[in-house]
């Protein structure tokens, strides 16, 4: 029988309170974004990034934990880890978020494995820091979306990148979709 890794914490718990989404802003702020909201921060190769709580599942323990890989994926699948909520399509984060600097190595030591709300994917990290209440005037805000559209912005006081994942998730279809085409 498969083991199913238990969640070391469910991040939908974390927040305090859902309010309905206002619509998003002409200025590249996401519609969770218009009012102060609590992210999750976390690093993948040396890079801390950070993630809204309203848009995660749970963190899963990966270190020990054997990922079943299936054949004919892109290179930026790592495998499935079988969960209590059912089988994690597992994705190598430093593959999405740096291509350009991506390196074989980055596998190594990969720690957690956060889900993502609403999605059957998580997101392979290194470690998992903290939570931390951001208001959306200490992120700089990036309009223009063209290039990285999973970019929200960076917040200022920790110089690190917020994420997008309602992006990051059209990427990853659109990813997955593209290597489906591919493979026909």
């Amino acid at each position: 029988t498969v083991e199913r890794v238990e969640p070391v914490a469910e991040l939908s718990t974390l927040v305090t309170q859902r309010t309905p989404a206002p619509p998003p802003t002409s200025d590249g702020r996401p519609a969770w974004a218009a009012e102060p909201f609590e992210c999750l921060l976390f690093d993948v190769a040396g890079l801390t990034l950070a993630v809204p709580l309203v848009c995660l599942g749970s963190i899963y323990p990966l270190a020990g934990q054997e990922l079943t890989p299936l054949f004919g994926q892109p290179d930026w699948f790592l495998g499935i880890l079988p969960s209590q909520a059912g089988n994690l399509k597992v994705l190598d984060t430093a593959r999405w978020i740096m291509p350009d600097r991506y390196r074989d190595d980055f596998r190594q030591g990969l720690q957690y494995v956060i889900s993502v709300q609403g999605y059957e994917w998580g997101l392979a990290v290194h470690q998992v820091s903290r939570s931390l209440r951001l208001d959306p005037n200490e992120i700089k805000w990036r309009s223009q979306r063209g290039q990285r559209p999973w970019l929200a912005g960076t917040v200022i006081e920790h110089m690190c990148a917020l994420l997008d994942v309602a992006e990051l998730a059209e990427l990853i279809a659109s990813g997955a979709v593209k290597q489906l085409n591919r493979s026909k």
